[in-house]
């Protein structure tokens, strides 16, 4: 196995585990928020608009780890600088 298929390799993989480990988090975050708000909403319902205008800046502030995450695996899939570097000394 030449060295641009191992790091092609380990590249997917990496990929694939950092969007997997990176919104198991995110996703627990934003349910646990829902769940609360629910929560509010029910015990106070003419707060409703104020709880659920909190609720949704809240859920866009953790759905943004999991797109940094989403943006990080997509670096090391099509921007990886690894590749470049192996692909430039095999070549010269």
């Amino acid at each position: 196995m030449d060295s641009v298929s191992l790091i092609g390799m380990i590249s997917v993989i990496t990929a694939g585990l950092t969007v997997a480990i990176g919104s198991i988090g995110p996703s627990l975050g934003e349910a646990r928020s829902i769940a609360q708000a629910l929560s509010a909403i029910a015990q106070q319902p003419d707060e409703s608009a104020t709880i659920t205008r909190t609720l949704f800046v809240g859920l866009a502030m953790i759905e943004s780890t999991a797109i940094y995450c989403f943006v990080v695996a997509m670096i090391i899939i099509f921007a990886n600088p690894f590749w470049d570097y192996v692909a430039a000394s095999a070549g010269g």
